[in-house]
């Protein structure tokens, strides 16, 4: 099968490019940058989708797409070009085509937490991040399509360096300190559970619809992390935070970012995403995508 990969330059979508290309597809990777991802038996074409749709496309039968702007500080107008309408790209340069659309459960996000959720729960009208609030509107723009949408949560593996850098710039005088001290359940997402689930919607008029995307089941945060972290030799202290309190901090620092016109280390969207439960029902991709995912796994983390 001839499969189109937007966002083959990132950590997710090199992934799911490099897993179907290995897997005999011929596939087409694009990114924004030049030399962004390779295979030997894969093709890779530059690629702005904010620019507009390509002039002269690849002919495939499947576009996976999982390109997308991530950064909860870059503003809404960037974020909406990036998500939205790189979306609408997409879809204006592969019409009829079915489309894997990799979105997230940052979608679902408003001032508490995220309980079980089903794909059918009500998105909030107001999001707590210009990425959540464009991703979903990138989902509206694939309305009526031979599409499948996957929600995963707090993406992790082999080649992900961002939340791991993070992560260790947070530890200060061998102290992380998190909302609720992380003793709240999430829902992670392996790169490798993600990967699988694209597997299972690629195919051409597969099933059509949103699908939740995790890890086998819930694990505690501050449980995931001290297990990273110690992966990573890093000795760190977890000191919990009341998340009204932390809430209240980012708002501040935010402001004092803005003034300054500088990135704040802290925001309202991370303490929201950490400081609450982050749990979703996986029943729609266990039974339309046959999904089977593996338990959360730090394996060989002391090298991401």
């Amino acid at each position: 099968m001839r499969v189109a990969v937007t966002g083959a330059s990132g950590f997710v979508g090199g992934a799911i490019a490099t897993a179907l290309a290995d897997d005999g597809h011929r596939v087409v990777g694009y990114g924004r940058r030049a030399g962004g991802w390779s295979h030997p038996s894969a093709t890779y074409r530059v690629w702005d989708l904010a620019r507009g749709p390509l002039r002269e496309p690849d002919r495939v039968d499947a576009v996976v797409h999982a390109a997308g702007l991530t950064d909860v500080w870059a503003g809404f107008e960037r974020a909406l070009l990036a998500n939205r309408d790189g979306t609408r790209s997409v879809v204006r340069t592969f019409p009829n085509k079915r489309i894997v659309h990799v979105s997230t459960s940052a979608v679902y996000d408003d001032a508490g937490p995220s309980v079980h959720v089903a794909e059918d729960a009500r998105l909030p009208e107001r999001h707590l991040s210009p990425y959540g609030a464009t991703k979903a509107l990138a989902e509206g723009e694939l309305s009526g399509r031979d599409v499948a949408i996957l929600r995963p949560h707090l993406v992790y593996g082999p080649g992900e360096r961002a939340m791991v850098r993070g992560l260790l710039a947070a530890v200060r005088g061998g102290r992380l300190l998190l909302p609720a001290g992380g003793e709240v359940p999430h829902a992670l997402t392996h790169i490798d559970n993600l990967v699988a689930a694209v597997r299972s919607a690629v195919i051409p008029f597969g099933p059509k619809g949103v699908f939740n995307v995790t890890d086998a089941a819930p694990v505690l945060l501050s449980d995931a992390i001290g297990e990273l972290l110690e992966r990573r030799g890093v000795e760190a202290r977890i000191v919990g935070v009341p998340t009204p309190a932390a809430f209240r901090a980012a708002h501040a620092v935010e402001r004092a970012a803005r003034i300054a016109r500088t990135r704040p280390p802290l925001t309202r969207f991370m303490v929201n995403r950490l400081g609450y439960e982050r749990t979703y029902n996986l029943t729609a991709a266990r039974e339309q995508l046959t999904y089977r995912p593996r338990a959360t796994s730090f394996d060989g983390a002391e090298a991401w």
